[in-house]
């Protein structure tokens, strides 16, 4: 099995926050509180260590009390500069990833990724959901951002990235990756609703 303590926790706030007109999405308000705030807040019972990934206004993120790491590729090179920024830092045998925009994400997601990594015996465990935004649509879709990884893998992630790979499926594919459904009896279905837009945060804070 695999521990909480053998896992850091890595919230992904270092994107350009287009869809959003450029602001910096983790800092937006939901409920008077930060978008990586609260992301770090649900994630932080299920793991060991904390993490935040974000590339601007650093004493921000700083003030949120865990280390903040900025990318260490030029460019907002995606959600893969991330994870090797996570990764730089990670002092534990597991990294698990999750986006600042999602803050809603299950409150068993390390337990159920860890499950299903030990199980399979893989080196990444990627949660797949319902799509939260096609209604009536049960079919499954990868999360490839909610992500449970080795942290041993750095280098292979380091070499796809130079190699000018940015697609989180691309690299995973790579490995031997397991595949956990959030599809269970009482699992929420929109509970990877993620907020790339102004409208769509509001549709968030409008959920009960």
């Amino acid at each position: 099995m695999i521990a909480p303590h053998d896992i850091t926790g890595l919230v992904l706030a270092g994107g350009q926050g287009t869809r959003m007109g450029g602001v910096d999405k983790g800092l937006q308000p939901l409920d008077g509180t930060p978008l990586a705030l609260h992301a770090l807040r649900r994630l932080a019972p299920q793991v060991g260590t904390l993490l935040v990934n974000a590339n601007r206004n650093m004493a921000d993120y700083e003030a949120f009390g865990v280390p903040v790491c900025p990318d260490t590729v030029p460019g907002f090179a995606g959600p893969l500069a991330g994870f090797l920024a996570g990764l730089a830092q990670c002092r534990t045998p597991w990294l698990l990833t999750v986006p600042c925009d999602t803050p809603r994400f299950p409150a068993d997601l390390a337990a159920r990724l860890a499950a299903a990594a030990a199980a399979q015996g893989a080196e990444i465990a990627m949660a797949v959901a319902p799509d939260s935004e096609a209604l009536g649509d049960a079919s499954l879709r990868p999360q490839p951002v909610f992500c449970l990884l080795r942290s041993d893998l750095r280098g292979s992630l380091e070499h796809f990235i130079a190699e000018g790979g940015r697609k989180a499926g691309a690299w995973t594919a790579q490995h031997r990756c397991a595949r956990e459904p959030f599809d269970r009896p009482g699992d929420d279905p929109r509970a990877f609703f993620n907020a790339n837009t102004l409208d769509e945060l509001r549709q968030l804070d409008a959920r009960p």
